[in-house]
């Protein structure tokens, strides 16, 4: 979960990451600070992130209270975006908070597969799934239609202050779960280190 202040005119990169781990005594959750461990501000595998100079300004404020469909908040943003500017590739960026209510994430193990996966279905059972109590900090980046760059459409990590935390699926307490989040949108999208093969496999 990236939450970096980057380098600038000589102060230092301040690295305030959470990342999230199956914790081997128990199977459970382990939520941990990356400074913690690390001294840098790298990551590994892939990231879909949010660039902002952090100066005051106008955002979208998003407020919901009570699931009524099967989306997630986010696909639900997305989805909307996606209807209203068909012709349109729209991206936003922000945190929203999951006030109260429970939600479902999963953890990826601490070892990568031995063997490939081929489907949703073996991706899914190899992750480690978990339903994890607001308050959650969630960070999220979503694009309302691929413009051509081999994107995930939406990425959404959460941490927590109870040391809960991974990647977000939906919330699974529709009738009590309340949101409050914040987004801007996008001036630009960039695809870092494009993969010359491709699959939709692990996007869902």
């Amino acid at each position: 979960m990236p939450v970096v202040l980057t380098e600038a005119e000589g102060r230092p990169a301040v690295n305030s990451s959470y990342f999230s781990s199956i914790n081997p005594t128990d199977g459970q959750c382990l939520q941990e600070k990356y400074s913690d461990k690390f001294s840098d501000c790298s990551f590994g595998l892939l990231g879909n992130l949010y660039a902002c100079e952090g100066q005051s300004g106008k955002v979208i404020e998003v407020r919901a209270k009570k699931r009524t469909g099967g989306h997630s908040l986010v696909t639900a943003l997305r989805t909307t975006l996606e209807g209203h500017y068909p012709d349109k590739s729209l991206a936003l960026g922000g945190t929203f908070i999951i006030q109260k209510g429970k939600a479902k994430i999963h953890i990826m193990p601490r070892e990568f597969s031995v063997c490939p996966l081929n489907t949703n279905d073996e991706v899914n059972n190899w992750l480690k799934h978990f339903e994890v109590s607001a308050p959650l900090i969630c960070q999220s980046v979503l694009v309302s239609r691929d413009p051509g760059l081999d994107l995930r459409v939406e990425h959404t990590h959460c941490f927590s202050h109870h040391g809960e935390g991974g990647h977000y699926y939906i919330d699974t307490t529709p009738d009590s779960v309340e949101y409050l989040g914040y987004f801007m949108p996008a001036e630009f999208i960039y695809r870092i280190d494009r993969p010359t093969e491709t699959h939709v496999v692990g996007r869902e």
